[in-house]
């Protein structure tokens, strides 16, 4: 049986990055892992959460037989690849804000930062702005309520486009901004709304394919899809599998049991 590539979020905004991993891998097999029991990761305590993401995808990546693990979430990536890296021995790709991509962009030097309030705030983001765009001006806004009017989204709720206004307010304030980097994997599912929402034409920048690019790099050897892709959930719910399925993930299961070092915060 092959062995797949197995792609971990809080939510499902992991399924921006499984969209990227099935355009440029079409033959690889997949399993996705989602902590839904626990969104948003990015209003949890750091410690927390650094054993909470160890835990949960260790479970998952036993359960999956899986070759690798993509963390395509900006929280967990800032925060637990070197515990991830530590107690697994396979390859673990991560996710960082598209700093350097929008650096390269911007026609003004002036972009901005759309992300949750643990990764606007996180100091690896200040490494990334300080190694790649120490010569730009940077708007950046937290928006963890995106986060969950993009899993509404997904469920076919309807999505709440005065609460995106709100959130994007910020920007508009700085008549030079024509970059916006979406620094959580949710938010590429919103590229609709938030089009619909900027008074002006902006430039959207995402991680989803050079995490593709990536993962493309490391795994050589792309072992071919299966006939059915399973999904792990810390919550499984009948609308979550229905979101799911339309990814490929025709099979929804719930995680196995985590060791006690991960109660709730």
């Amino acid at each position: 049986m092959s062995r797949p590539i197995l792609v971990f979020d809080s939510g499902v905004g992991g399924l921006s990055v499984v969209a990227a991993l099935r355009h440029r891998l079409p033959g690889a097999a997949l399993a996705y892992l989602c902590d839904n029991a626990m969104l948003p990761y990015g209003t949890k305590p750091d410690d927390w959460l650094v054993t909470r993401i160890a835990d949960v995808c260790c479970a998952a990546v036993t359960a999956s037989n899986a070759s690798a693990l993509v963390v395509a979430c900006n929280t967990a990536s800032t925060l637990a690849l070197r515990e991830l890296r530590a107690r697994l021995n396979i390859p673990v790709i991560g996710t960082v804000p598209a700093i350097k991509p929008a650096a390269m962009a911007t026609q003004s030097a002036t972009f901005g930062l759309l992300a949750t309030s643990a990764t606007v705030r996180r100091p690896y983001t200040d490494a990334l702005i300080g190694d790649f765009a120490a010569h730009c001006h940077i708007v950046r806004v937290a928006a963890d309520s995106l986060v969950t009017q993009a899993e509404r989204k997904l469920r076919g709720e309807a999505v709440d486009i005065a609460e995106i206004t709100h959130a994007l307010s910020p920007f508009w304030t700085v008549a030079e901004l024509d970059t916006v980097v979406l620094g959580c994997t949710h938010f590429p599912l919103l590229r609709d709304e938030l089009n619909a929402c900027a008074p002006r034409r902006i430039t959207w920048i995402d991680s989803g394919d050079a995490i593709a690019r990536r993962v493309a790099q490391v795994m050589i050897d792309v072992a071919p899809a299966k006939t059915v892709e399973s999904a792990w959930s810390s919550a499984p719910t009948p609308a979550l599998a229905k979101v799911l399925a339309a990814y490929g993930f025709a099979s929804l299961e719930p995680l196995p049991p985590l060791p006690t070092s991960s109660p709730l915060p």
